[in-house]
């Protein structure tokens, strides 16, 4: 078992990485003494393979738990959505000391901690993040949203959550799709900051894929420690060190969009986003042809598409106006200057752009 402290005063938490941990949950929460009464959210799939285990370790510690399930897709991050749990989770929490926990991967982390966020101006979660891509990023660091249909995340709160607890054996369940969706976000975090990640990525890509509980553990907790070093550093967004963790988000994000959420997931989407970006890295002369071809051939052995299919150039186009990056008017990216090394630009002209898109359709 690893442990990674993500630094924030009192609001300080640890990420809780290992094997078979989940059973440990009552324990944890009894030290924590964040509440008696668990309100869980969770998809069915998920509650139908985890919620006994969750139960049993929550019942062992005197912890009652009520489960709350909302559809496996990102259209339950909705103001719509978050207001039917919201409501049930008032009727739940009658006389009851309750606190929220997040049994999912990204869609249920960003749905439960808004929940959380909001009722009665904050109540303490837990994450529990299911997915490689969760473990890795979403369930770190407090970004808690829901989507518009002009764009995602548009409603949100920074609300840190009290423990994050990355049970990797979870992750057995996920199917090849999920599991390289999650490696999108791993071969990011090598980008922006660590090119012995990227490297053990490129060199165990097979024993990953077969989800080897070392390689698992070692991937999840090097994302973690990157990802709690930052945020403790610039936990809302205010110094610029953040934003680094939006490599391939804004391109990202559009993607996603511009298709309804219907065609590429979220990893996915990222991976393609990385691609743009490196294509206006090479246009602005940031990144070195190598470099991109290196980047390029990891995602492509990945199984992580590299060409944007089924998506209008103009959609796309149109979509990434909506990123929130942007600051009065004007674009910003995260770009590449080599492994390890990144840059924030902004006002980058319409054509470099959309040329950069236009080569991945």
């Amino acid at each position: 078992m690893r442990k990674v402290r993500l630094n924030l005063g009192k609001r300080s938490y640890d990420i809780i990485i290992g094997s078979g941990i989940i059973a440990k949950l009552g324990g944890y929460v009894r030290r924590l003494d964040i509440g008696t009464d668990a309100y869980v959210i969770s998809n069915p799939l998920i509650k139908s393979k985890f919620a006994k285990k969750i139960t049993e370790s929550l019942a062992k510690h005197g912890i009652r738990s009520k489960f709350k399930t909302v559809a496996d897709s990102e259209k339950s991050k909705s103001v719509e959505t978050a207001a039917g749990v919201l409501k049930d989770l008032a009727a739940y929490d009658l006389r009851k000391r309750v606190f929220v926990v997040a049994l999912g991967g990204g869609v249920i982390g960003d749905l439960a901690g808004f929940v959380a966020s909001v009722y009665k101006r904050g109540i303490p979660y837990i994450q529990i993040p299911t997915t490689l891509l969760a473990q890795v990023d979403s369930a770190i660091g407090g970004k808690t949203a829901v989507d518009l249909s002009t764009g995602k995340n548009l409603i949100g709160a920074f609300y840190q959550p009290r423990l994050v607890i990355s049970d990797v054996s979870l992750l057995k369940s996920l199917n090849a799709r999920q599991l390289r969706a999650g490696l999108a976000e791993v071969i990011k975090y090598g980008i922006i900051e660590d090119p012995e990640l990227l490297s053990y990525v490129e060199r165990n890509l097979l024993a990953i894929m077969k989800r080897g509980i070392a390689d698992l553990e070692y991937i999840v907790s090097r994302c973690s420690k990157i990802k709690a070093g930052i945020v403790s550093r610039d936990e809302r967004e205010e110094l610029g060190l953040r934003t680094v963790l939006n490599l391939g988000h804004t391109a990202g994000h559009a993607i996603e969009t511009a298709s309804g959420y219907r065609l590429f997931n979220h990893g996915e989407a990222v991976a393609l986003g990385i691609l743009v970006a490196c294509g206006i890295s090479r246009r602005l002369g940031l990144i070195a042809d190598g470099t991109e071809r290196r980047i390029e051939s990891v995602i492509k052995e990945a199984g992580l598409p590299i060409r944007i299919k089924g998506i209008g150039l103009q959609k796309i186009i149109d979509a990434h106006y909506r990123d929130k990056k942007f600051l009065g008017g004007k674009n910003r990216f995260v770009l590449i200057k080599g492994v390890g090394k990144t840059q924030i630009v902004g006002n980058i002209s319409l054509k470099i752009i959309r040329d950069s898109i236009k080569e991945r359709i």
